[in-house]
């Protein structure tokens, strides 16, 4: 259920706006590619973890299979990819209570928001899983729900409307009415909304029967993938006009808003907020424990890989927390949207880098075993190498059309150097403790 919380952030119900906004009804080929390519990171996962089922972090493979430097950039920057992608869930929830609140800033309500999930993140470790469990099947119901209102207005059941087949989809300018340039333009935030499921594929690692569960988790999560976006997806673009989304409220709570159904539209706005908070718990969490691993393995200050007597790494809690608020600060001084939809591509591009070094240490893992080793897997990545290769190459060009969309390409200034800087520190530490062995 963490897992769960992770992936079905506000970036789903709130940031899909942008993706529909942008790509209209053809925003539904933008999740199916970004679906493929969570396959494709998933089945590479499932190999290595089979293969070597270690408890902890993805970073252990991409130290033995790439290398101890790449592996101290991507564990950096996926530490980056959750506390840039945390602040854009407070910052979401504020934007929707200012829907219902407009007297009240948005700024204020995510300061409140933001308030809330450090508290819940230095409290007991139990708080925390038990509030995430609730939170997120609320969200799983919200879609399931969803799903059923949206097929009942396709039909004319309800709505006040008639049979709409084809009327709403092809509306406007048809499936693609910007082109189908504009899904490739829009696939950096489609990977944000899958951010999270690495999580479930991490867990299956450390059970007791990997060669078992692995293959369940991977129809499983493939299985979420479909229910949980896809068809969501292509129900909302065929009741709501494309021209008509964007970020300033809920996607899915205005489609239901635009067929009498406010009432639903206010409870799925609700549901917005559960995300965020969801989310961001899930988020703080994880990122908290990379940047503990990352001490564990000697790539970061050794303060932060130390436990509380709760058992919370509180160090490593405290540091993501002060960066997770930088970014709530910098809303402040911009809430035209801009500042949520920076975080969203920052955080996009850092959670590719992860994903790419997934694909990458699991190509390189298997051109080093023999024929005869490589059938004695007990798990296997299907059509190697081409779906590897497709995971990898796949998101290199979604981080390559980033730099063609102007209000994404910031992104890219801040994140390049946050990947190179660490594996420049991590280079020039090892050559100093060389050096000094030698002497």
């Amino acid at each position: 259920m963490i897992a769960l919380g992770g992936i079905i952030g506000s970036g789903y119900f709130l940031g899909s706006g942008y993706v529909v906004g942008k790509a209209g009804p053809a925003s539904v080929l933008a999740y199916l590619l970004g679906g493929l390519i969570v396959y494709a990171v998933m089945v590479c996962l499932g190999e290595l973890a089979v293969a070597r089922p270690i408890a902890g972090s993805f970073i252990s493979y991409t130290r033995d299979y790439i290398s101890p430097a790449w592996a101290c950039g991507v564990g950096w920057c996926y530490w980056l990819t959750w506390v840039t992608y945390v602040p854009s869930e407070m910052i979401a929830a504020g934007i929707i209570m200012n829907g219902f609140f407009p007297a009240v800033s948005a700024m204020w309500w995510a300061v409140l928001f933001g308030l809330a999930i450090t508290f819940i993140n230095l409290s007991r470790v139990n708080l925390f899983g038990e509030l995430e469990f609730w939170l997120a099947l609320f969200k799983i119901v919200a879609l399931l729900i969803f799903c059923g209102l949206a097929i009942m207005i396709f039909f004319g059941a309800i709505g006040g409307g008639d049979y709409l087949g084809t009327s709403v989809l092809l509306s406007n300018g048809g499936f693609a009415p910007k082109g189908y340039w504009a899904v490739l333009l829009t696939m950096v935030i489609v990977l944000v909304n899958f951010q999270g499921s690495e999580i479930i594929g991490l867990a299956a690692a450390e059970s007791k029967e990997p060669a078992k569960t692995i293959p369940s988790a991977i129809k499983q999560i493939t299985m979420r993938i479909i229910s949980l976006y896809i068809i969501p997806m292509l129900l909302l673009v065929t009741i709501f006009p494309w021209d008509k989304a964007s970020l300033e409220t809920s996607v899915f709570a205005a489609a239901l808003s635009a067929y009498n159904l406010e009432w639903a539209g206010t409870i799925f706005s609700f549901v917005v907020l559960t995300a965020a908070i969801s989310c961001s718990n899930s988020g703080l969490y994880g990122c908290t424990r990379a940047i503990y691993a990352l001490a564990q393995e000697k790539m970061a200050p050794e303060f932060l890989g130390r436990l509380n007597s709760q058992g919370v790494p509180q160090n490593a809690t405290a540091l993501s927390i002060v960066v997770c608020w930088l970014g709530v600060v910098l809303y402040t001084f911009d809430q035209d949207q801009s500042i949520y939809t920076y975080l969203l591509a920052l955080s996009g591009f850092t959670g590719a880098i992860s994903w790419i070094s997934i694909c990458w240490s699991q190509y390189n893992f298997r051109k080093q075993l023999s024929s005869a080793e490589v059938k004695k897997l007990k798990y296997k990545a299907p059509l190697f190498p081409y779906i590897t290769q497709f995971g990898i190459w796949a998101q290199i060009a979604c981080l390559i059309f980033v730099a063609f969309t102007e209000e994404l390409r910031t992104s890219l200034y801040l994140g390049v150097p946050l990947l190179i800087l660490p594996i420049i520190i991590y280079r020039w530490t090892t050559m100093r403790k060389e050096a000094v062995t030698e002497s």
